[in-house]
């Protein structure tokens, strides 16, 4: 007769795997590693992050920077180039010529200028009276509602440009003593900084210049310089 056999299970074995692997967990040194890795990774990503936003509100700032630069640069080049040789009668009742500026006028550059659009039909002219200033390193643009004005006659004010540390202007006599040499450098020995009428004659005029050169210095861009040729004027 045959007896059944008896399974014995050997103590020193461990239980069958049945085919499953063994779990095992993170060590804390595992985990702290894992921890610096994320938080370098993260400042990385930020600091990048971070400069691109800079870099590109830098790029916005010098763009619109660069635009009022031409906006002004347009409106001084339009009232320039459309000046009129139009006396007109000043706050005090006096003459006064078409064009005049330097360090001895009252502005930096006044002129009479055509082209002042009327969409309205008001009766008014299309002649303006302009001036040029320089306040508290702002580039003021001034306009009169009439040519002819009095002291009640008040200018509407408009900056044009911050951040302007010098605005200049040189007035040559005749188009012939306007020399360039190859490399665009201009002779300013025939330049003249003031142009005026002769002090102490009341009611006298000069005729307008046959060039005006404006220099500007601003905080972030240094010198600028333009050059207009003016038309003869009879």
């Amino acid at each position: 007769m045959l007896r059944p056999k008896c399974l014995v299970q050997n103590p020193w074995r461990g239980p069958r795997n049945n085919g499953q692997a063994l779990q095992s967990g993170f060590t804390l040194v595992e985990v702290l590693i894992a921890m610096a890795i994320t938080a370098f990774v993260s400042v990385l990503s930020y600091q990048t992050l971070s400069t691109a936003i800079t870099g590109i509100e830098s790029a916005r700032g010098a763009s619109e920077r660069l635009h009022e630069i031409n906006r002004a640069f347009t409106v001084m080049s339009r009232d320039i180039r459309q000046i009129a040789n139009r006396p007109v009668i000043d706050e005090f009742g006096q003459l006064a010529s078409a064009v005049s500026g330097g360090p001895l006028a009252r502005d930096p550059l006044r002129l009479t200028r055509s082209g002042w659009h009327n969409s309205t039909g008001a009766p008014r002219s299309t002649l303006q009276r302009v001036a040029y200033r320089l306040e508290e390193g702002q580039l003021l643009r001034l306009t009169y509602p009439v040519l002819d004005r009095t002291t009640a006659i008040e200018p509407i004010e408009t900056v044009l440009l911050d951040e302007v540390d010098t605005l200049e202007f040189r007035f040559l006599p005749t188009i012939n003593d306007l020399e360039v040499d190859r490399n665009q450098s201009i002779d300013r020995r025939f330049w003249q900084e003031n142009w005026l009428a002769e002090v102490g004659f009341t009611n006298q005029l000069i005729s307008p210049p046959a060039a005006i050169e404006m220099r500007i210095t601003l905080a972030d861009w240094g010198e600028l310089e333009r050059l207009y040729v003016m038309p003869a004027f009879e």
